[in-house]
């Protein structure tokens, strides 16, 4: 079936119906004759060889004188072919407006016998109106305040055709601020929708200029434009706000011009004149059928309404403050014919259950629509109430389908009340209603959902093994095995070979149990990531992330790292020359705690001092100064009896005990160090050695410097004799541990070979003459800054610095 023979003076047509020939005076056929031309043709076009599709030969024709029996002559039957031909102008948009289905039906009356045969000729739309906009341009006020996302209702264009012919589709020119959707209203027709993308800044800018475009989609495609000025006003901080964003009223076509439809109502938080709100159409075009009464919202009919014209109409209405913010509603207006006859509904197969997964256009039940009256009167229009996701559908004349129009969701809805409505044309329209229950089967189409999104949990370290330490909960909607959950363990940032002595899961009831006593020093925090999944087929999981930090016990005392202590808790001496000023930093005392927050928050105490008065100590630094000069009668030797303790519950400490001798040369303190010696260990003989070479050097250094130019002198004819004098063994290269007596009476640098039986970690110097044990040498350095001393008394030696 087509239209497109209009060039060939003929339109192609649909399989005609053949009737039978009555007998004179009998009933006309129930079945049409049907065909379908493109609207427009010109006049004497051909619709089709009627003559031929009724059975009727040429040599009948002038006994049958067939005729058109209709209000309107729109066609004529040439009485020499047979032919039905087009007698006046068929614009589809004038003869039914906006109704998808545009037929025009008629009796074909024949002669001898007479008989009477139905024929229905169907318009096609062909692309021949543009779309309109009411006004070229028009002006939006945006305030300054509204946010991203904000939409306002644009004008709409409307086109006289139909189907892809109409309008379908707005676009708006390239805007930095402002995007477009195209919306949809309950009667089919769209309008466009202006978004604000980004804030505006009327300061910046208070202007702009955007172009709407409205453009069907007919071979060839039309469109239309129109300007839209929008202006920024300042900045008003509440809009109005309609009672309901939709409003819906049903109103009998036969009432009378100035009829009240409704009112709407608005509010506006604000004061003053910018509480003032007025009410306006969106579109001028609708004036035309309604009134709006500008303060109080009422809307009144204007002219008489046309059920056969116009079913339903939806209206966008804006609600303005006296500062320009503009908010807008959808009232949707149904007009119902008038009739005095009850149609009847019945349903036929209609099944017990529906499976939640079935398919859009599924056939549910067949509907038998019966009506006693007869002409217009007696057309049905069936319709379903409510937002439900199922329609029917026209399967023949007073038949119809009920079938899905959408997803059904059994966990939202278990079962739909359905009402179908049956209502007839009459003046005024009666109707009927009946209920059907469905019951919607279960699919498995839901995944476990966890209540959030992530989990995380605290566990103190330290816990008891086979603890639980959290729950994760999952619901499925299901029913059955699709909505039973079972949880596990999928991935971890944890090794998988330590992941099962850490944690496990209940598949059942999802808690979450250690396996083990965790240790913060050792793992601070771990993640997981469970799963959820049903027992439906196929299976449906969900994951979600554990996040579990083990939180900090103080398990840990603090530990002294400086100064060395010896077994008994106690370090080696510290040396304060005796013109010490107060504040004078003597030592410091550093300690760390493995534990971590205030477990790990140190703080240094005197526990006991030989004179408490003498010495400070900080307590957050651990630094030892002199709190005052030194006495005359003060002692050359004190005590401290230091402790570090952490900020625990209960709080762990370590002690540390430090001597500390005021003494101007080394030559004052080695009846000290005589009278307390220490116990043997590498780094504490180390110190022991280095001071006592101090002091000899101090004794012996004339003595070493002519020991040192006699033995130069002496080795000079022998380049291999000069043991440890060369350059080369007296090397600088080793570790170097500086002295503390950068402030005190020793100013000068030495570089000293110490010998001795120690294991610590330093370079070795080894003569390469034997020089008898318990022999001191003073090795000259060429700077006359360094005097290397080699004692021999032991094969191996220290390089040591002393600044």
């Amino acid at each position: 079936m087509g239209s497109g023979a209009v060039e060939r003076g003929r339109a192609e047509r649909r399989p005609v119906l053949f009737p039978l020939l009555l007998s004179l005076f009998s009933p006309a056929l129930s079945e049409q004759i049907r065909y379908r031309i493109p609207e427009e043709m010109p006049k004497g076009s051909v619709v089709g060889n009627l003559a031929k599709d009724l059975g009727f030969g040429v040599q009948e024709l002038p006994t049958r004188k067939l005729r058109i029996s209709s209000e309107k002559p729109y066609f004529t039957v040439s009485a020499e072919s047979g032919e039905l031909l087009v007698s006046s102008r068929l614009d589809r948009e004038q003869i039914c407006g906006k109704r998808p289905a545009c037929a025009l039906e008629f009796e074909v009356v024949a002669e001898d016998p007479l008989n009477f045969y139905h024929v229905s000729v169907e318009l096609e739309d062909i692309n021949d109106h543009t779309p309109k906009f009411t006004h070229m341009s028009f002006e939006l006020q945006i305030s300054e305040s509204a946010q991203p996302g904000t939409r306002f209702i644009l004008a709409s264009a409307h086109d006289a055709d139909i189907g892809t012919n109409a309008l379908q589709n707005y676009q708006l020119s390239l805007s930095d601020h402002f995007s477009l959707t195209n919306k949809e209203k309950s009667d089919g027709s769209k309008y466009p929708e202006l978004i604000l993308k980004t804030p505006l800044d009327r300061e910046k800018q208070n202007f702009y200029s955007l172009t709407l475009t409205a453009i069907d989609l007919g071979d060839p495609p039309l469109s239309s434009t129109a300007q839209i000025q929008v202006l920024v006003t300042d900045a008003n901080d509440n809009p109005p706000v309609f009672s309901q964003d939709i409003y819906k009223v049903s109103l009998p076509e036969n009432v009378f011009p100035g009829t009240t439809v409704l009112q709407v109502t608005a509010t506006d938080q604000d004061e003053g004149v910018n509480a003032e709100i007025t009410f306006s159409f969106s579109e001028a075009s609708q004036i035309t059928t309604f009134d709006l009464n500008s303060k109080t919202g009422e809307i009144t009919t204007l002219n008489t309404l046309d059920f056969e014209e116009v079913k339903e109409y939806s209206i966008v209405l804006e609600a303005r403050d006296g500062g320009g913010m503009v908010a807008q509603c959808t009232v949707d207006i149904e007009i119902l014919d008038a009739n005095d006859n009850v149609p009847q509904v019945t349903f036929q197969s209609l099944p017990n259950l529906i499976m939640e997964d079935a398919e859009p256009e599924t056939h549910i039940a067949l509907l038998k629509i019966r009506d006693k009256d007869s002409g217009q009167n007696g057309e049905v229009i069936c319709k379903l109430e409510g937002d439900i996701p199922f329609k029917i559908l026209t399967s023949s004349r007073n038949t119809y389908k009920l079938v899905t129009d959408g997803v059904l969701d059994r966990e939202e809805n278990p079962e739909y009340n359905i009402t179908i409505i049956a209502t007839d044309r009459g003046k005024p329209p009666l109707s009927s209603s009946t209920s059907i229950t469905l019951h919607i089967g279960d699919v498995n189409d839901n995944a476990p959902v966890f209540q959030q999104a992530s989990y995380m949990v605290h566990v103190a370290e330290n816990n008891l093994p086979g603890v639980s330490i959290a729950q994760v909960r999952a619901s499925d909607p299901d029913l059955g095995p699709n909505g039973q959950v079972s949880y596990s363990i999928v991935a971890s940032d944890l090794e998988p070979r330590a992941l099962l002595s850490y944690v496990s899961v209940s598949a059942q009831s999802g808690v979450v149990f250690a396996q083990r006593a965790f240790d913060h020093e050792q793992l601070r925090a771990f993640q997981l990531t469970l799963q959820a999944r049903d027992h439906g087929s196929p299976a449906l999981s969900a994951n979600v992330s554990l996040q579990v930090l083990v939180g900090d016990r103080n398990d840990n005392a603090p530990r002294v790292l400086y100064p060395a202590l010896g077994p008994d808790g106690s370090a080696l001496f510290d040396t304060v020359p005796r013109a010490a000023e107060p504040g004078y930093l003597v030592t410091k005392v550093v300690a760390v705690d493995a534990d971590s927050g205030h477990n790990a928050w140190l703080s240094y105490h005197v526990l006991q001092a030989s004179d408490p008065g003498l010495f400070s100590l900080g307590l957050r630094t651990g630094e030892v100064r002199t709190a005052r000069a030194l006495g005359n009668k003060d002692a050359a030797r004190h005590r401290l009896l230091v402790t570090v303790r952490d900020g625990g519950l209960p709080p762990l400490s370590a002690t540390a005990t430090l001597h500390l001798i005021f003494a101007d040369s080394l030559q004052e303190i080695l009846p000290d160090i005589a009278e307390h010696p220490v116990p043997s260990n590498p780094q504490e003989e180390l110190q022991f050695y280095l001071v006592v070479s101090l002091a000899f050097i101090s004794v012996l250094f004339l003595l070493a410097v002519t020991l040192a130019v006699a033995l130069r002198f002496r080795h000079s004819s022998r380049a291999n004799a000069g043991g440890c004098f060369q350059h080369g063994l007296c090397s600088k290269s080793g570790p170097v541990v500086p002295s503390n007596y950068n402030e005190g009476t020793l100013p000068y640098s030495y570089n000293l070979c110490v010998a001795q039986t120690g294991k610590t970690e330093f370079n070795f110097l080894k003569c390469s003459e034997q020089v008898s044990s318990g022999q001191d040498i003073l090795c000259s350095d060429s700077s006359g800054a360094l005097f290397p001393l080699c004692n021999f008394s032991e094969s191996t030696s220290h390089q040591v610095s002393f600044l």
